[in-house]
């Protein structure tokens, strides 16, 4: 059978492997810098701590895992499971007496699982990061994949608005230290919901915000048509329709806001905390030009009730590349209270397509070999081991190449992999404590003292 990759996944090559880590040691320095620290959680969970927490369409892209065995099942599960096992392989299924586990979905909710399970040993404010992969079955295309990187940075057990201002601080920095121009765009939920109140379609917010969400992909006429199906009246949509037409002005269209929102408590306190944390970013030397209130911006997870971000590339067309909000009543679902937090997500797989397409990578993003040392068997491959020995303890990159082969196939290797010198250490080098090496690059040889070629 010829071999094939499942649908949605990769293999990365040493040099996709060298610049994936390049992106992901900036981000870690950074996280760490802000005061983050590290946490990781298993690759799936209990399909009950997934589900309910991401809307409808969310839940459907949720990755179940069969029951590899009726023997996890409880006793009056075991029958029906033996007789509907094949089944469930022929076709979909989400039945829980056969699945009680899924792929996580993002690193979000399994935080919260964590901070509920763990919440009398953390101290709060609590700070952390986690650069783990997710599972989503999703449609693949270009900037979209089944499996994928997160990046994620969130403080839970504070309200202060503060934690917005600094998040939008890291995104910046992150992002300058890896040369791509962004605009990270800004909404609030408070503002949706105060929408969605103003139109007299609360009861329909959830169907709200997830068509409106879709506005860059499928246009007004689009959103409009989701929204009718979604049983929301014409009368409303009108009412809706300032939408559509905001100015590149943002205090100009929160002011237009306010207006609407006369007497809409919920509305009113969206813009006010809104305000906030565009201004004082300004204070703090953030250019306004790479803020964006984008009152479209719904980000269609059930779970956030303020700030909501998305980050754009400016240079690249790519969908977001990071994107998070405020969700003060996550852990809530896992019975634990009054737990505020606020996190953001670096999407690597996107930042990577986009620093490959503006050919951002430094030439040091790769990890290649100092040195090869070509072999040239008997007593001179011996000294060149004991010689790589010396390197390697000096934390510098060294091989042998494996075989007594034509000088030739070695240049080759050394070309095709990368290697910056190839090193000659034959019977007249040993002799005179010598070292010869030819920078393939340069194209240059040299012959220095072993004292000297040591440093």
């Amino acid at each position: 059978m010829k071999p094939s990759l499942a649908k949605g996944t990769r293999d990365f090559t040493s040099l996709e492997v060298s610049r994936r880590k390049y992106i992901i040691n900036i981000l870690q320095n950074n996280f760490e810098l802000f005061g983050f620290q590290p946490l990781e959680t298993p690759s799936f969970e209990n399909l009950s701590t997934l589900t309910g927490k991401y809307g409808e369409e969310g839940d459907r892209l949720i990755f179940k895992i069969l029951n590899s065995s009726i023997n996890e099942a409880k006793d009056d599960k075991k029958v029906l499971m033996q007789n509907d096992f094949q089944k469930a392989l022929d076709k979909p299924f989400s039945s829980e007496n056969l699945t009680d586990k899924a792929l996580r979905y993002d690193l979000t909710v399994p935080f919260a699982r964590f901070v509920a399970m763990n919440h009398g040993k953390l101290t709060f404010p609590y700070k952390r990061y986690q650069i783990q992969p997710v599972w989503r079955a999703d449609r693949p295309q270009k900037g979209r994949f089944r499996e994928f990187y997160q990046c994620d940075a969130d403080v839970v057990g504070s309200e202060s608005l503060w934690q917005e201002v600094d998040l939008v601080q890291l995104y910046l920095k992150s992002f300058a230290e890896l040369k791509v121009s962004v605009t990270i765009h800004i909404n609030n939920r408070k503002i949706l919901s105060g929408l969605a109140e103003y139109a007299g379609i609360t009861d329909k917010l959830i169907e709200f915000t997830v068509a409106l969400d879709k506005l860059d992909k499928i246009g007004k006429d689009g959103v409009v048509k989701e929204l009718l199906e979604r049983n929301i009246s014409q009368e409303s949509i009108d009412k809706l329709d300032f939408l559509f037409t905001q100015s590149n002005n943002a205090l100009e269209n929160l002011l237009q806001l306010k207006e609407k929102f006369a007497g809409n408590e919920t509305g009113l306190k969206g813009v006010e905390e809104l305000e906030f944390v565009l201004t004082q970013s300004v204070n703090l030397g953030v250019d306004i030009q790479n803020l964006v209130f984008d009152i479209t911006l719904a980000r269609g997870l059930d779970y956030y009730t303020g700030a909501i971000f998305e980050v754009k590339a400016d240079e690249a067309q790519m969908g977001s590349i990071g994107g998070g909000g405020r969700y003060d009543n996550l852990t809530e679902v896992f019975g634990v209270k009054n737990v505020p937090g606020i996190g953001i997500s670096f999407g690597l797989d996107r930042i990577y397509l986009v620093m490959e397409e503006l050919n951002l990578f430094p030439e040091d993003a790769t990890s290649n070999v100092e040195y090869l040392f070509a072999n040239f068997g008997g007593e001179e491959t011996l000294e060149a081991l004991k010689l790589i020995v010396r390197l390697r303890e000096k934390g510098i990159s060294a091989e042998l190449y494996p075989e007594s082969s034509k000088i030739n196939k070695q240049f080759t290797y050394a070309e095709k992999k990368g290697i910056k010198n190839l090193v000659f250490l034959g019977e007249e080098e040993i002799k005179n404590k010598t070292v010869t090496y030819k920078n393939l690059e340069a194209g240059e040889q040299k012959t220095v003292s072993l004292e000297e070629f040591l440093g």
